[in-house]
C-alpha cells in the first residue's frame, strides 16, 4: 500500500457512531417526507458535529457522513461494477472500506500518524438501486476550465458504470432549483461538451434559498445531488446536506470544489488550475515580446488571484520571462528605498525592458479608491476589488513621467476572462474525469455531506467544513516563493518604515564609529 494510504484499525469514535463498513440494511424507498417520532419531533440520530474516528499511534480519521448515520435499516446492493466488462481486467474492483489517505506524508520517525480522510473509490456494496436513482448536477459561481468535462464524466460515470439513466442538469446555479429550469442529461447530450469552455448548465452567484432548494429536491424525488463550485458554493452544499438530514431524506449531497485560483485548502489542487497557468503563458509571452521590442518597454499582466497568488506564482516560475511578481500574500510599496519604482528603474537600466505580473488581489490596500469598495460584495459574498493592474500601470506611468531622465513604453494586458472561458487542457481533463468518477462512487456508496479531491496524489472524501473553514494561500516563507524570488531577482519588498529605520540606524552608526560597512547582525523582518 502506498505511503499516503492506510487502514483503520482498533478504532474509537467521537461525535458519531463508527460504521466504517456500513453493512446495516435499509429500505430502498425514497423518503419524501420528514421522519417523526411519536411525540412529533424529528427522528434524527446524528448531529452536525464532525465525524471523528481515532485509532492507535495518534491516528485520526476525519470521516464524512453516511446515509446510514441518520436513516436506519437501509438496504445494500451489489455494486454493478463487478459485472461491468470494462472493469473485468481490474484485479481489485473495490476499495477496502477501511482505506484512508494521510493528510501529511512527510513525517519524523516519532510523529503521530495524524489526520486522514476516507479514500475515494468504488465500494463492494452500494446504497442505491440504479433504477431508483434520480440525480442532478448544478454549477455555481464563476467560470473555470473543466466544468463541462466534470459534467460529462459524472453523467457518463453514472450511466455506464452504474446504469443510472435519470440525470437532470439544473440551469443557472442554485436559483435553478426553484426556478424549475432543468436539462435532461444523457451521454449523447454531453458527448462533446468537454471541448467547450464554460458550463452548458449556466451559472450564477448567490440565489441560495435552502428551504426552496430542498423543497425542489424533495418534490422532484431527486436522491443524488452533485454540486460544482468554490468555497461559497460548498458552504451552500453543506447547508443543503444539513437540511436533507434534518428532514430525514435519503439524498446524497456531494461536491466537487471548483476554483481557478486554487485557494481550496486540503486538496492538492483544484481542476482548471493547470489550464489557467498554461494559458497565462500566452499573455506573459505577449507582454515580453512587446516590452523587449521597444526602448524601456514595460509589460504588465494581470492574472486571477483574489486572495491567493498561485496562478501568478506558477505562471511566473513557468515563464522565466517575468521580472517581478506581485501577489496578495506579499505586501509591497511603490516609492522610496527598496520600493517597486526603484526596482523598475534598476531593471530598465540593466535590461532595457521588464515584465510585471500582478494578481488581481495584490496591492489592494494601496489603492486610494479601494477603501470605498472594501465593504462592497458581489452576490457570492466576495469583496469587490479595484483593478489592480490598471491602477499599477497608471502609477508607473505617472512616476516616470515626472523623471525627465527616463521615458517608458508600457503595455497592459488583462487576459482574465480569456483564461476562465477556455476548455481544460489534457492534464485537467484527466483530473476532472477522476474527480467525477470518485464523487459518483461516493454517492452510490451512501456517503453524503462531502467533497472530493486529491490529497497527496490519492483521491479522498473530505467533509465540507474542511474545505470551507479557510482559504489556501501562498506561504511567502516557503521554498516555492523563494524559488520565485530567485527566478525573478526581485526584492522581497521589505516594509518601508522598517527599511527607513534600518537605514537611519546604519547612518547613525557610521557617523558614530567612522565606518562605512553594514552591521552584519542587523535583522530585517518581512512584513507579513
Amino acid at each position: 500500500m502506498a505511503n499516503s494510504a492506510s487502514s483503520i484499525s482498533n478504532i474509537t469514535t467521537n461525535s458519531y457512531a463508527a460504521t466504517p463498513d456500513h453493512t446495516r440494511r435499509f429500505s430502498p424507498t425514497f423518503t419524501s417526507s420528514p421522519r417523526h417520532n411519536s411525540k412529533g419531533s424529528m427522528r434524527i440520530s446524528a448531529n452536525s458535529q464532525p465525524k471523528i474516528i481515532t485509532g492507535e499511534a495518534g491516528y485520526v480519521l476525519e470521516d464524512v457522513p453516511h446515509l446510514s448515520d441518520y436513516i436506519p435499516d437501509l438496504l445494500t446492493y451489489s455494486n454493478p461494477l463487478q459485472d461491468n466488462p470494462s472493469y473485468s481486467v481490474v484485479k481489485q474492483y473495490f476499495v477496502n472500506v477501511d482505506d484512508s489517505v494521510a493528510q501529511t506524508i512527510v513525517v519524523h520517525k516519532d510523529s503521530p500518524r495524524g489526520t486522514h480522510f476516507r479514500r475515494a473509490g468504488p465500494r463492494q456494496k452500494v446504497y442505491f438501486e440504479p433504477d431508483d436513482v434520480h440525480a442532478c448536477i448544478v454549477t455555481c459561481g464563476g467560470l473555470c476550465p473543466g466544468l463541462n468535462t466534470v459534467i460529462r464524466e459524472i453523467v457518463c460515470g453514472l450511466y455506464y458504470m452504474y446504469g443510472v439513466h435519470r440525470i437532470l442538469g439544473i440551469e443557472g446555479g442554485y436559483k435553478g432549483f426553484y426556478a424549475r429550469n432543468t436539462i435532461p442529461l444523457t451521454p449523447k447530450v454531453v458527448n462533446d461538451i468537454h471541448k467547450r469552455g464554460g458550463t452548458i448548465l449556466g451559472t450564477s452567484r448567490g440565489g441560495h434559498d435552502t428551504s426552496k432548494i430542498v423543497d425542489s429536491i424533495q418534490y422532484r424525488r431527486i436522491n443524488q445531488v452533485y454540486i460544482l463550485g468554490g468555497d461559497g458554493t460548498q458552504k451552500g452544499a453543506s447547508v443543503i446536506f444539513e437540511e436533507c438530514r434534518r428532514r430525514g431524506l435519503k439524498v446524497a449531497v456531494a461536491g466537487i470544489p471548483k476554483t481557478i485560483d486554487n485557494d481550496i485548502p486540503v486538496i492538492d489542487k483544484s481542476f482548471g488550475f493547470d489550464t489557467a497557468v498554461e494559458e497565462a503563458q500566452r499573455a506573459i509571452n505577449a507582454a515580453h515580446v512587446e516590452a523587449e521590442s521597444i526602448e524601456n518597454g514595460i509589460g504588465v499582466v494581470k492574472l486571477m488571484g483574489r486572495y491567493s497568488g498561485f496562478i501568478a506564482m506558477y505562471a511566473t516560475l513557468a515563464s522565466r520571462d517575468v521580472d517581478c511578481c506581485l501577489i496578495p500574500e506579499s505586501p509591497f510599496y511603490l516609492e522610496g528605498a527598496g520600493g517597486l519604482f526603484e526596482y523598475i528603474e534598476k531593471r530598465l537600466k540593466e535590461n532595457g525592458h521588464m515584465v510585471i505580473v500582478i494578481a488581481e488581489g495584490a496591492g489592494q490596500e494601496l489603492l486610494a479608491e479601494s477603501m470605498l469598495a472594501m465593504n462592497h460584495q458581489d452576490a457570492s459574498g466576495n469583496k469587490l476589488l479595484q483593478d489592480s493592474g490598471l491602477w499599477l500601470s497608471q502609477k508607473i506611468k505617472d512616476h516616470f513621467s515626472k523623471l525627465n531622465k527616463m521615458s517608458i513604453n508600457l503595455k497592459y494586458i488583462d487576459p482574465t476572462y480569456m483564461i476562465r472561458a477556455i476548455p481544460s487542457n489534457a492534464s485537467d481533463n484527466v483530473y476532472c474525469t477522476l474527480l467525477a468518477h470518485s464523487v459518483v462512487h461516493g454517492a452510490m456508496a451512501g456517503y453524503t455531506g462531502f467533497t472530493v479531491g486529491s490529497v497527496n496524489g490519492r483521491h479522498a472524501y473530505i467533509p465540507f467544513h474542511r474545505v470551507t473553514e479557510r482559504q489556501n494561500k501562498v506561504v511567502i516563507t516557503d521554498r516555492m516563493w523563494a524559488r520565485l524570488l530567485s527566478s525573478t531577482n526581485q526584492p522581497s519588498f521589505l516594509d518601508l518604515k522598517e527599511e527607513t529605520e534600518k537605514k537611519e540606524e546604519e547612518t547613525e552608526s557610521q557617523l558614530a564609529n567612522g565606518v562605512t560597512h553594514l552591521d552584519e547582525t542587523a535583522s530585517v523582518r518581512l512584513k507579513v
